[in-house]
This record gives structure tokens, C-alpha cells and sequence, in this order.
């Protein structure tokens, strides 16, 4: 593992563009992390590692703003990212039983993704889509009013894809 933390990398042109744009403005680490997260899907330590050398700050630093926003991902998602909704209204009328049964359907907890990489899943606070309750996002596809029997069905459409 010692290996991999001192591996180098580059970053693409796309986010070293990116990161001069803000270098110098406010809140331009949470900026900065959004993009990395746009363009990787997650942060990977060692993107995270030359990022902290490009623009000079500590590593801890970086980490520190990852984990503090649930909204940056360690870890690769999946090619299909669930999020199910559990918010109030969400979690009243069955977001719990939606989490237990894509479990069940896929051998998966909460935060975790697949062996074959198809899908992770997340549990998230609010999609805003109560009236819609209990909802589950896969990528940009709301689905609503949603029984545990209508998952099976939606999952076989994002098999394979």
C-alpha cells in the first residue's frame, strides 16, 4: 500500500484548467473537489495526493473537506448509482423496506457497490420529490410511490447496461 500513496499522477487538462480558475477565490477546495468528483466519479487518493502537491496544501486538508461533505465519494461507484430517499416522508410511507429489499436483491449494503461494478447504493436525506413518496433515484431516473415488489422490475433494466 506504501507504493500506491507515492505513486504519481497527472491530472487532466480539464481539472489543472479548473483549479487555476479558482486558485485564488473563496471556497475554492470545495470547488475544486466538486469538479475532481465530476470527472472521476469519487476522489482517488492518488489524484487527491497531486492535487494537494499542485496547489501546495496539506493533504490532511483535502481529506478534511472530503470527509466532512457526505457528498464526496472514496470509493468508485458503481456504473449505476441508487440513491434512495429517506427523507421524512420518504422514510414514513417505506424507504426502510426499499433499502432491506435492494439488499436483498443485491447482495449489497448501504455505501456499497457490487462486485461487478454495476451498482452502488446510498441512502440520502431528501430528493425533493415527497409527494412522490417513498422514492429512489437510479442515476438521473426518479421512481416513485414505489412498493419493495416494483424493484426487481426497475433493477433488470440497468442490468448490463
Amino acid at each position: 500500500m506504501a507504493s500506491q500513496a507515492l505513486q504519481k499522477t497527472t491530472l487532466p487538462d480539464e481539472l489543472v484548467e479548473f483549479v487555476e480558475l479558482w486558485r485564488e477565490k473563496p471556497g475554492n477546495l470545495i470547488m475544486i473537489l466538486h469538479k475532481m468528483q465530476q470527472v472521476y466519479g469519487y476522489i482517488p487518493r492518488a489524484e487527491a495526493l497531486e492535487l494537494a502537491r499542485y496547489m501546495d496544501v496539506p493533504l490532511a486538508k483535502i481529506y478534511g473537506v472530503i470527509t466532512f461533505y457526505h457528498y464526496f465519494k472514496l470509493k468508485k461507484p458503481g456504473k449505476n448509482k441508487i440513491q434512495i430517499c429517506m427523507g421524512t416522508a420518504c422514510y414514513l410511507k417505506g424507504g426502510q423496506d426499499l433499502v432491506e429489499e435492494m439488499e436483498n436483491l443485491l447482495g449489497i449494503g448501504v455505501n456499497q457497490t457490487t462486485e461487478d461494478e454495476d451498482f452502488s447504493m446510498e441512502s440520502v436525506r431528501c430528493v425533493g420529490c415527497c409527494g412522490l413518496a417513498p422514492v429512489l433515484m437510479i442515476n438521473e431516473d426518479v421512481y416513485g410511490k414505489l412498493k419493495k415488489a416494483d424493484l426487481p422490475e426497475i433493477i433488470a433494466k440497468y442490468k448490463g447496461v
